[in-house]
């Protein structure tokens, strides 16, 4: 983080970056991602547009320095006595710090960030794998695919939650109707479940599933991904 800096006379204020990614996510949060330009940031913080680029080379950029941001705020329970307690709370926490921020699961979406906040968050989900006994390549897949799922739903809660363009949320009264008036027997008998707003039962049920799966991987070579050729991996990795 770097400290703000006094101008000199009859020159404008040099532009702090930490500034300007937390004005960039207030801004975010009062007119959304779509209306979220450098332009309109440049004009927020009373600089020109082109001082922005001093900092951020593209929208992109900025937006990768937004998400690394975001992670600061990750915190989760050390209370959890064992580790899967601890993968889920990592994953809650994950989840509440997307959901802190208008359109937070979108900004972080294709970041890729490698910045401290990120690279301290996925250490922590692959510390808590390898020191529960899990071996390296399953810790990294179990990596990408609790961060890909928490970002995909709450992708997906955040959208639900959004006006569209007529000013209102998403109705699930459409997703009922066309299942009603179709052959879909199946789908109808769950329309309560797939219609339901309740985003945390849903992320809950999700994460179950994922924990459960990862015991039985812990417990024994009787379950073994049928998706994953161990002995390629070890062949491509050579001696």
């Amino acid at each position: 983080m770097t400290s703000p800096s006094i101008p000199s006379r009859g020159r404008p204020a040099r532009l702090d970056r930490a500034k300007t990614v937390e004005t960039a996510l207030e801004l975010l949060d009062e007119v959304g991602l779509e209306a979220l330009t450098m332009r309109r940031l440049a004009e927020r913080l009373g600089v020109r547009a082109g001082a922005l680029y001093r900092h951020f080379t593209t929208k992109q950029d900025l937006l990768t320095a937004m998400a690394e941001r975001m992670l600061g705020d990750v915190q989760a329970s050390p209370e959890a006595a064992d580790w899967a307690g601890r993968l889920r709370a990592l994953a809650r926490a994950l989840r509440r710090a997307l959901l802190a921020h208008r359109d937070g699961a979108r900004v972080f979406g294709g970041t890729h960030s490698v910045g401290p906040h990120t690279l301290a968050f996925a250490e922590s989900v692959v510390g808590v794998l390898r020191e529960a006994g899990f071996g390296d390549e399953d810790a990294g897949r179990t990596l990408m695919t609790l961060v890909n799922f928490t970002l995909g739903h709450t992708l997906e809660e955040q959208a639900a939650a959004a006006p569209h363009e007529d000013g209102a949320p998403d109705d699930p009264g459409r997703l009922r109707s066309a299942v009603q008036a179709g052959p879909y027997p199946h789908l109808a008998a769950t329309v309560p479940v797939l219609t339901s707003a309740d985003f945390d039962a849903h992320f809950e049920f999700a994460l179950d599933l994922q924990v459960e799966g990862l015991r039985r991987l812990r417990s024994g070579a009787e379950w073994v991904l049928p998706c994953v050729d161990r002995g390629a991996e070890k062949r491509k990795a050579g001696p």
